[in-house]
């Protein structure tokens, strides 16, 4: 069953609809029990620089694993956090 929403007012600025949507709920304004889930497979993901502080040796076991798999070692560290991620 549909729910009734309201109509989403008119913007004259940006700063005026970021405020608006910071007090109020858009499921007021859309019913997304009717949104279609959308893929955008030209999208690339943003990546962001990070330093990470490692012990020599874990660096260092971390490039052999990698060079055993062909890979560059940080390619093979983000793998892993992935893999560890989905499997909390």
């Amino acid at each position: 069953m549909s729910k009734q929403t309201k109509a989403i007012p008119k913007f004259t600025s940006e700063a005026q609809e970021r405020a608006y949507w910071e007090k109020h709920d858009s499921s007021d304004h859309l019913d997304w029990s009717k949104a279609a889930k959308v893929t955008l497979p030209n999208l690339k993901p943003t990546t962001k620089t990070i330093s990470l502080r490692l012990p020599q040796h874990l660096l260092d076991s971390i490039k052999v694993a990698a060079n055993a798999r062909d890979v560059p070692y940080q390619s093979l560290i983000k793998v892993w956090l992935q893999e560890k991620l989905r499997a909390h």
